[in-house]
C-alpha cells in the first residue's frame, strides 16, 4: 500500500509567459519530470527548452532531488518553457524560502513581461506601415 504525503511536502508555484500558464508541483522524489501527462523530453522537441526550465533547479543543485509535475495551456511551447521555469523557481522558494536572494540575483523571479503587441488601424499589422508613393 502506498503512504499518503503531507500537504507539507508538496510545493506549488505558478509561472505565465505570453499567453501560456504553468501550474508546477515539486514533491520531493528521484527527478521524474512530467508536463501533461508526458515526458519532458516528448512534449518539447527543443533541447534549448528542456534546459530552460532545468536551469533554476540545476543552480540550486537540486535537480534530481524533486519530481516536476507540471499543467500547461495556453501559448505555444516557448511561452510554456519559460512559464514552466518561473513556476519551478516560485516553488523553489516556498521549499527554501532562505535562498530566494540566490534565485532573484539569477533573474529566475522576473516575470517576463513580453507580449505581441496589438494591431493598429490604419497600418497593416502593428508597426508596419502600407507603401509609401511619393508620386
Amino acid at each position: 500500500m502506498e503512504k499518503k504525503e503531507s500537504v507539507n511536502t508538496i510545493f506549488m508555484g505558478t509561472g505565465r509567459r505570453k499567453e501560456s500558464v504553468a501550474r508546477v508541483r515539486l514533491v520531493p522524489g528521484d527527478g521524474h519530470r512530467m508536463i501533461n501527462g508526458k515526458k519532458f523530453s516528448d512534449y518539447f522537441n527543443r533541447k534549448s527548452f528542456l534546459i530552460l526550465m532545468e536551469s533554476p533547479l540545476n543552480v540550486m543543485g537540486l535537480s534530481g532531488k524533486f519530481n516536476v509535475l507540471v499543467n500547461a495551456n495556453g501559448g505555444g511551447k516557448s511561452g510554456q518553457a519559460g512559464a514552466v521555469k518561473l513556476g519551478i523557481a516560485r516553488a523553489l522558494i516556498k521549499a527554501f524560502p532562505d535562498r530566494k536572494g540566490e534565485l532573484k540575483k539569477l533573474g529566475f523571479l522576473t516575470r517576463d513581461a513580453r507580449v505581441v503587441e496589438r494591431k493598429k488601424y490604419g497600418r497593416p499589422k502593428a508597426r508596419k506601415r502600407f507603401q509609401f508613393s511619393k508620386r
